[in-house]
Formats: C-alpha cells, sequence, structure tokens
C-alpha cells in the first residue's frame, strides 16, 4: 500500500485557487457492505456537484468537473480497494485519489482550495519513520508508516562493504584498493586510496574498514535525509552498530535499534520491530507539545492560544510553530487578512471553508507540526491549541 506523503498533501495544498472538490468515505475491504460502497460513492459525487452549483457553477459545468470520478466508479476498483477510507480530490486540472486505512468519516468540502484535515493523522503520531538495514554483504533502505514500508533506492548508497571500498578485483597476490572521498564533494568513490592486504588477520584494520564503509553510507543517505525530522532505526547485528553510530551524522537517529542479521528479514518483519520503537518516539513528542502548551498557555508570554479566531491569523502570517487540531470536527467560517478578521458561522455558508482545516494546512506549508487528534485529546475541550515561534 502507498501512503500518500507530506509532499503530496502540500502540493494538494498549493494548489491554485478555484472549485476544489475533496470527498471522503469509509468503505469495506470485505463483508456484505462492500456491494453498498459504490452507491454512497454516487450520493457523495451528487453532493458535490449540488454544492459547486450552490457555489454559483453552471449545472454542465458541475457535471463536467465530476466526469473524473466515473475513472474510478468501477466494479473491479471497489473489488480490490482493500482499504478502510478513500479520499477523492478533484478540480479543474487536479483528479487523485488515495485508499487509505483510516476510517473516515462521510465528508464532501467545495471551497477554492483542497480540504486535507482527515489526512493529516497519516502524518503525526503515525508518521513516517526510516529503517537502515546494515551488514557487510547488503545494506538497505525502507521508508515505513505505521501502515506500510517501502525500499527506496537512494543514489550513491552501496548495498555491501566490498562495492563501497571499491575491493579490486583486478588487484595481484590478494590485494584491494579502498577508495577514500575527497573533501567537499558528493561522489564517494572517486579518489583511490591505498593497498592493503585482503583477509587479514588484524581486527583493527578491519573495523577501521567497517567504519570507512559506514561513512559513505551516511554520505550517501546525506542529501536524502538533510532536511528530514523523520526517526531513523537501525538494524544490524550488535557490534557493527556502534560502529555506524560513530560515522552516522543524522541528528534524529534512534537509541533503540534491531538487533540481529537484517539479511533473514523481511521488509514487513523490520516493520514490525521498528514501529513499536518510533511509535514511542511519537507519542513523546505529541506530549512534550502538550506540557510546552501548558507551560505557555495562560501567562502574559503570548506564545500560546487556544482562541480560533488568534490562532488563524497567527497561522496565516506563518507564527505556528505546533497546532493540535481536532479531527472529525469543522468550524465554518471565512478569514479576511485584509482587515485581519475572522468570521464564525453555526453552519456552513457559501464562501465557507473549515477554519480548522484552515490553520492546519497553513501551519503544515510553513514549516510547523501539526497534530490531528481526537477533540477530547486538545486542552481545555478547544478544537485547536497553538503554540507560536514568537
Amino acid at each position: 500500500m502507498q501512503l500518500i506523503s507530506r509532499e503530496e498533501i502540500k502540493t494538494l495544498i498549493e494548489q491554485p485557487k478555484g472549485n476544489c472538490v475533496s470527498i471522503y468515505m469509509p468503505t469495506h475491504p470485505a463483508g456484505p457492505e462492500v456491494r453498498q460502497d459504490p452507491i454512497r460513492f454516487k450520493n457523495l459525487i451528487r453532493e458535490a456537484q449540488t454544492r459547486l452549483i450552490d457555489a454559483g457553477l453552471e449545472e454542465e459545468d458541475a457535471i463536467a468537473l465530476l466526469e473524473k470520478s466515473q475513472a474510478i466508479d468501477t466494479q473491479e476498483f471497489w473489488d480490490q480497494i482493500g482499504e478502510q477510507g478513500l479520499a477523492i480530490f478533484i478540480s479543474d486540472n487536479i483528479f487523485r485519489y488515495y485508499p487509505l486505512p483510516i476510517d473516515f468519516q462521510e465528508l464532501v468540502v467545495v471551497t477554492d482550495r483542497f480540504h486535507i484535515k482527515p489526512l493529516l493523522p497519516i502524518l503525526n503520531g503515525n508518521g513516517r519513520f526510516y529503517i537502515l538495514a546494515l551488514s557487510q554483504q547488503d545494506v538497505r533502505f525502507f521508508e515505513g508508516t505505521r501502515y506500510s514500508v517501502k525500499e527506496l533506492e537512494v543514489e550513491s548508497l552501496p548495498k555491501s562493504l566490498d562495492e563501497a571500498l571499491q575491493r579490486d578485483d583486478t588487484a595481484k597476490e590478494g590485494q584491494f584498493r579502498i577508495a577514500t572521498s575527497k573533501g567537499g564533494t558528493s561522489n564517494s568513490f572517486s579518489q583511490p586510496g591505498t593497498f592493503h592486504g585482503q583477509g587479514s588477520p588484524d581486527r583493527d584494520k578491519h573495523q577501521e574498514d567497517i567504519l570507512q564503509f559506514f561513512q559513505i553510507v551516511d554520505r550517501a543517505l546525506h542529501d536524502k535525509l538533510k532536511l528530514q525530522k523523520v526517526p531513523l532505526v537501525l538494524a544490524g547485528v550488535e557490534y557493527l552498530l556502534p560502529l555506524y553510530r560513530q560515522a552516522n551524522s543524522y541528528q534524529h537517529l534512534m537509541d533503540e535499534a534491531i538487533i540481529g542479521n537484517p539479511e533473514i528479514l523481511s521488509p514487513q518483519e523490520l516493520h514490525d520491530q521498528a514501529w513499536p520503537i518510533v511509535e514511542a518516539d511519537f507519542q513523546k513528542s505529541q506530549q512534550a507539545v502538550l506540557e510546552q502548551f501548558h507551560e505557555l498557555f495562560g501567562g502574559d508570554t503570548g506564545k500560546a492560544s487556544n482562541n480560533l479566531e488568534e490562532v488563524v491569523s497567527a497561522a496565516y502570517y506563518q507564527r505556528v510553530d505546533s497546532l493540535l487540531v481536532a479531527v472529525g470536527q469543522q468550524q465554518w467560517g471565512l478569514f479576511d487578512p485584509s482587515s485581519e478578521t475572522v468570521y464564525l458561522h453555526p453552519e456552513k455558508e457559501t464562501g465557507d471553508e473549515d477554519l480548522l482545516d484552515f490553520v492546519a494546512a497553513h501551519t503544515l506549508l510553513n514549516g510547523g507540526t501539526v497534530y490531528a487528534v481526537p477533540f477530547e485529546e486538545i486542552p481545555y475541550s478547544t478544537a485547536v491549541a497553538a503554540i507560536y515561534r514568537y
């Protein structure tokens, strides 16, 4: 299963303004309710058509826009969906759909941008992590989530110690060549080194070779990871892990690791051992945000708020660093940036958007962290809790 990524969600948010249709529906991988999913889908498409017309679109234009949905409304699609929920995004130049392991509430939103808040539990709390499976004969790098794992190809990442150190098969008398990287270059394999006898019993020399191998692995991962804040879990036999930690330059390497020979573990087995490690870290991160909010809230620092009207403006102007926002709820209204005025409405009116989604989207776009959580997990029974950058 391919989960929607943070980058894809940002792409959806950044789409040009226009008529954007967001549809969320629960689905059923098996059982008699499977037959009801196509019927629910057609009902939601009709609801989207009504909302497009209410927003000012001509009926024939609304029908034309939603015709893209026919691409997936086939019996074969519904038989193979295999997930708990379906998210669909339709605009003049976009048609995307994501079967996802989330039991969505039925929801149709038509505004001038896509509605993304129901997707956010995938990113935080159930978020991404990496696994680096290390052995001298095999290096594998994976991206995982709570629900999935996939192997990634990384440019210049050596697959083995022999490849990294460029052992020279043509060398005579059992010699090999160690490649040492030139300072300041991204090519780890470009500069020949010195010759050493192959099969040397010198244990210290062999550990030096392994350390150099791991330094090459670390450099290959640097461009992939340099802007990330995603946990990285090591998997390997116990004596290799301290050597990799010595070579490592990535700040979010987990202290706990998967101990054992990763060559005999499948991607799913690696995932099953890595997830408990990173789940505890995700929960710790969210708890730290809660504790920080309580410390800052109510004082005269002005660095925390649970007032939605204040948080809307702060999110728009890139002030929100961390945000807790309620999933499964909407607060309809409008924000006028010119006057910094927020209008809250008890029911959705023409032109309204979900302001909870608004603050989540702008926080995400501006590099903040968003925790989409059940309403009861937010302090003081409010729909948002924000920590400001300044």
